[in-house]
């Protein structure tokens, strides 16, 4: 009897075991290739290899990337890499916030040139799939490759049989401090950024195949800080033909810094470090000294622009690419859509509450018709809020009382006008959406916020559960929404059976695409509406 007993527990721990072995394979033979700096060993999960902080290039401070230094023998690539140092995330002082948000800062490390890959594993099958590189949002400040749940890139490299990408690059002062003023070795420093991005695509061209990709088929995709870095590649001449699709998510970017801008403060940040006429000292000062010089910088320069009689709206975000007639010869969308990018078909939207007042204001999030009235007037003025409302009523019938403080004048005005801008060229499509689909997470006060639409994009509504709450609806409209992005990054074109048709975007017509629990296709939608806050924004300061 003992010994059937023991057998018994024997068999049970056996059987135990099984079940409780995991799905994550650490293969040193299967999730293996060859990139230009070396051989590299992933992990394969699920199917998909997965390949983690791969360098692509390398840089000294303030200096244009070059190559990555070659290694010998195999490189583990299994784990994030070292994100750009940036300042400390103010969302983390929110509960609600970033409870929902679920923020990887990762670590810290000025060699963060990284790229982070996810492939079917059946690379040996020679197939080309498209190739989609990420870019994150951020501004050009903060974040990284991996900083949301849903950067993921997994469900939809299996989904779309497609290989995904996202990647780590020089922010704010390291990558966007503007010393030209300083030598000719610095002539490209406000663009090093920009640069690494570039870079970053070289690489993407000449190892896409390694991992079963194809280097002519690349789309570029972005949100917020990225959609920025997407519109920018989009008349970066370096950037030219290193993709082949473009899609811009509430970041669309026309305008950006000016090179007398970027050298002032350029100028302003060398001054408050104190370094004379040794210009090389730079390379040597602590980053947590050189980002508080340049913060300050740039709230100084911002004054004075203000006390000149000008705005400080290019520093929206503190730093950003510049115009300098080398790197960056010309705005990339204020003075017409780029020539070289005319042939690059477009995906461009935004989400339709984004920054939502509501979502961190708790005294706004039960407001009623008295309220809601009371905070347009407040922030439009009368006359303005009189015309905005019959405006908002005709382009969101049986809206909430707290649709009026919510609603975007921020990114859809600017979405709208690049697509109006790229469809007036005349060359590749351009498509239009709008993500409307309200999130029940924390009863409800996330709504349609900004980066909402990024889980449902990767196919990743139920891995970022704390944003979406990961129920059916979710998992439908994620389905419906991550097929036209891959149906996109396949074709140039993002109809799919599971949509209505979706036509694409003229500056007569303005087919939207709602994403929703019911999508659709609506046509103008809110142009007057669009109208009025447009003119009343050039005449007011918020």
């Amino acid at each position: 009897m003992k010994k059937l007993i023991a057998s018994f527990f024997a068999v049970s721990m056996a059987l135990g075991c099984m079940a409780a072995e995991p799905r994550t394979e650490i293969s040193t033979s299967d999730a293996m290739a060859t990139v230009t700096g070396g051989r590299i060993a992933g992990y394969t999960e699920e199917g998909i290899n997965i390949y983690k902080g791969v360098p692509y290039a390398k840089a000294e401070r303030f200096m244009p990337p070059v190559p990555a230094d070659k290694w010998q023998g195999v490189r583990s690539c299994r784990n994030y890499g070292p994100t750009c140092p940036q300042a400390v995330r103010q969302g983390w002082q929110n509960d609600e916030i970033a409870f929902a948000f679920n923020w990887d800062d990762g670590y810290p490390g000025e060699d963060c040139l990284r790229a982070n890959i996810w492939t079917p594993a059946k690379t040996a099958d020679r197939r080309r799939r498209p190739v989609m590189v990420w870019l994150h949002g951020g501004g050009f400040s903060a974040g990284s490759g991996q900083e949301l749940p849903g950067y993921d890139g997994a469900n939809l490299a299996r989904k779309g049989d497609v290989v995904v990408i996202t990647l780590n690059h020089r922010l704010n002062v390291l990558g966007f401090l503007d010393l030209s003023d300083f030598g000719k070795e610095y002539e490209a420093s406000g663009n090093a950024g920009l640069l690494d991005l570039v870079a970053a695509l070289e690489w993407v061209r000449d190892n896409a195949e390694a991992f079963g990709g194809d280097p002519s088929n690349v789309t570029i995709f972005g949100q917020s800080g990225g959609g920025g870095k997407v519109s920018v590649l989009c008349a970066t001449p370096a950037a030219k033909g290193l993709f082949h699709k473009a899609i811009v998510q509430s970041g669309s970017t026309l305008g950006t810094m000016t090179s007398e801008m970027s050298r002032r403060i350029g100028r302003e940040t060398v001054k408050r470090l104190g370094i004379g006429d040794d210009i090389k000292k730079i390379s040597s000062i602590p980053y947590e000294r050189l980002l508080e010089a340049g913060t300050e910088a740039v709230a100084a320069v911002r004054r004075q622009v203000e006390e000149e009689g000008g705005t400080g709206d290019a520093f929206i975000f503190g730093w950003a690419p510049t115009v300098d007639g080398s790197v960056l010869p010309r705005q990339p969308f204020a003075d017409g859509a780029p020539a070289q990018s005319a042939d690059i078909p477009m995906l461009i939207g935004s989400t339709r509450c984004e920054f939502s007042a509501t979502t961190y204001v708790p005294m706004l999030r039960d407001a009623d018709m008295d309220m809601a009235k009371g905070f347009m007037v407040q922030r439009y003025g009368k006359e303005a809020a009189d015309r905005i409302l019959p405006a908002f009523e005709k382009a969101y019938p049986g809206y909430k009382p707290k649709d009026l403080i919510d609603f975007d004048i921020t990114f859809r005005p600017t979405a709208v006008r690049q697509a109006d801008i790229k469809a007036a060229q005349n060359g590749a499509p351009v498509y239009m959406y709008l993500f409307t689909w309200e999130s029940p997470v924390l009863d409800g006060i996330l709504r349609s916020t900004h980066c909402m639409e990024i889980p449902f994009v990767f196919n990743n509504a139920r891995i970022h559960a704390s944003m979406t709450g990961g129920g059916a609806s979710a998992d439908i409209l994620a389905g419906r929404m991550s097929d036209a992005w891959l149906a996109f990054a396949r074709t140039g074109n993002p109809n799919t059976p599971s949509l209505p048709e979706w036509p694409a975007y003229t500056p007569d017509r303005r087919a939207t695409m709602f994403f929703d629990n019911e999508c659709a296709v609506r046509d103008g939608h809110d142009r007057e509406l669009l109208d009025i806050v447009s003119e009343t924004v050039k005449h007011r300061s918020f």
